[in-house]
């Protein structure tokens, strides 16, 4: 027998003894790349009908897939949750924020009874890495030495850069740390560029073999309204006409580009006031210039990953996903009716420049790292860094179009996404539509999928729930899906989409729930409710919301209750 024959056998048995190596090659898995931006609405990024400079995820958009009814859990906290794990937020133990309401749903913190996207591939094989925004367990801004059982690297991450809490400053963000520790910026530091450069980083020192996950969470374009001069200027002028206009110029380009039907109404305003009567036009056009800055210099970020992936050869097998926590974002942070300090004891003229080491410790910083006292008010010019301010509810309502309502609510302008998803290797279909409904808790199921890898029943000792979402495979190759049930709640804000009907309510404190019916399929902009012609339809999916609210430990927001 020679040589040849005698490898050639050699390498049969080391594929039979090693099936599983042969059916789930390090070679054939892809890497996956999870990108999700904060506090942005459905039609703000070009390739979904927006007005902002984008052209890096347009081209992702153009050679892959844009999902058009994906959705997300309506806030930060709660969307990351499930993101995470594949649970919805209740499950994971953060029915609301990263506060303990002393039930299991709501302790605001990671359960031990969920496992994280990067917990189940390192499992499999794969190296884990995480730039960006963590807020999925709390932070106490004087605790020096917290408990970590919830950062990043205790819950299956190899390295992490970016923050523990959930806002902050993008000169100087409050809760920033490297793997285990706190950490403080260098000098000309812009958080959205660091997350990038991190992200970057991770891909081109990543020498193994290994396929590789990495998680990039921005928090672009969350408060405050923080830019960079040079990406500013290019929005200068560009929203002049107001945010009615701006409406119905996204509202039409939707149409026309194929996103959303045209005989879908465009919902109403909100009772915001009307441009012409708005008196400090030139101001509010700037909260939306430095909002469009924010976005732009994100977008140029992932540019730079995928220039790093291609460089390293990595391209056409990494599977990425774009997607957005919530809908834009209508609180008034800093917007108070005078110029001032943003905390009253604070004086105006006072300097008080940060050590060197000092941390940020604060959400809204007291002072500049240069000692000067960080304002808000109606007036105060937003982008640098003494500034402190929201860009208000109606540029919000605007981002949002075509639908109603905002981050915090489970009406569709609080919890419809984009989802772009881009993986040469693996989806061969280009500038394509998906139009299945489909939900965050998808996106571990679909990352188990194309790894190969295998969701744990126990994890560290401890039962863990089994997965609430399907793989999005399928849908890639654009197979039909059947009708599911998918379920929120929020701060009392509530929501169940059976197939084409969708039934919501919008908490306010002292009211019964007033229960909206939609359907979807003709008016996904919640102009026409049925739920006086339809009561049967309305009783039903309230009876089937209420079943899914038992099971995943959701309580009323009146005095937190179990539902009954």
């Amino acid at each position: 027998m020679n040589l040849l024959k005698i490898f050639a056998i050699a390498m049969l048995l080391s594929f039979a003894l090693n099936g599983c190596k042969f059916a789930k090659g390090q070679n054939s898995r892809p890497n996956i790349i999870l990108i999700m931006s904060d506090d942005m609405g459905y039609s703000d990024i070009g390739c979904y009908g927006g007005s902002i400079d984008t052209p890096n995820l347009d081209k992702l958009a153009t050679d892959g897939l844009r999902f058009t009814q994906f959705y997300n859990g309506a806030r930060c906290c709660p969307t990351r949750a499930s993101l995470l794990t594949g649970l919805y937020p209740h499950q994971a133990g953060i029915g609301h924020m990263v506060d303990d309401k002393g039930y299991d749903g709501y302790r605001g913190d990671l359960s031990n009874r969920a496992v994280t996207i990067a917990e189940v591939l390192k499992q499999a094989g794969y190296s884990t890495y995480m730039s960006g925004k963590w807020h999925v367990t709390p932070y106490d801004p004087n605790d020096d030495y917290p408990t970590k059982i919830n950062w990043p690297l205790q819950r299956g991450f190899d390295k992490f850069f970016g923050t523990i809490r959930g806002a902050g400053s993008f000169y100087d963000p409050a809760s920033l740390a490297r793997d285990n520790e706190y950490i403080v910026p260098d000098s000309g530091f812009y958080y959205t560029d660091a997350i990038s450069d991190n992200a970057v980083n991770f891909i081109e020192s990543h020498s193994s073999d290994k396929p590789f996950f990495m998680y990039v969470a921005y928090t672009a374009a969350h408060w405050p309204m923080q830019a960079k001069p040079e990406d500013i200027v290019k929005y200068e002028g560009r929203f002049d006409d107001g945010w009615e206009v701006l409406r119905k110029v996204k509202y039409e380009r939707l149409k026309e580009m194929g996103i959303i039907s045209p005989d879908w109404k465009l919902s109403d305003k909100d009772n915001i006031k009307d441009w012409e009567d708005v008196e400090i036009k030139a101001w509010y056009c700037s909260l939306m210039e430095v909002y469009a800055a924010m976005v732009d210099c994100m977008d140029q970020g992932i540019g730079k990953i995928i220039n790093m992936l291609e460089k390293q050869g990595l391209k056409d097998n990494t599977l990425v996903f774009f997607l957005e926590d919530n809908g834009g974002c209508a609180e008034q942070k800093g917007l108070f009716n005078e110029i001032r300090p943003y905390y009253n004891d604070v004086m105006a003229d006072e300097i008080k420049p940060m050590g060197k080491d000092e941390r940020q410790r604060e959400t809204v910083p007291r002072y500049t790292r240069d000692g000067r006292p960080v304002f808000g008010g109606i007036g105060l010019e937003p982008g640098g860094d003494a500034s402190y301010l929201a860009y208000d509810r109606p540029w919000a309502n605007a981002s949002n179009t075509p639908f109603r309502m905002y981050k915090h609510y489970v009406h569709e302008g609080g919890i419809a996404t984009p989802l772009i998803v881009h993986w040469p290797d693996g989806v061969k279909a280009k500038n394509e539509f998906r139009k299945q409904p489909s939900h965050i808790i998808d996106i571990m199921a679909t990352c188990v999928d194309v790894a190969s890898a295998d969701y744990p029943k126990t994890y560290n000792g401890n039962s863990i729930v089994p997965m609430a979402g399907i793989s999005l495979v399928p849908t890639f190759n654009n197979k039909e899906q059947k009708d599911r049930i998918l379920c929120w709640e929020h701060e009392g804000n509530k929501a169940i989409r059976v197939g084409d009907y969708k039934l919501v309510s919008r908490w306010e404190k002292g009211s019964e729930y007033n229960w909206e019916l939609y359907n979807m399929e003709a008016d996904r902009t919640e102009t026409n409710n049925l739920a006086d012609e339809m009561p049967d339809k309305v009783q039903d999916m309230e009876t089937q919301w209420k079943d899914w609210a038992k099971k995943n430990m959701v309580l009323t927001w009146n005095g937190l209750q179990h539902v009954e």
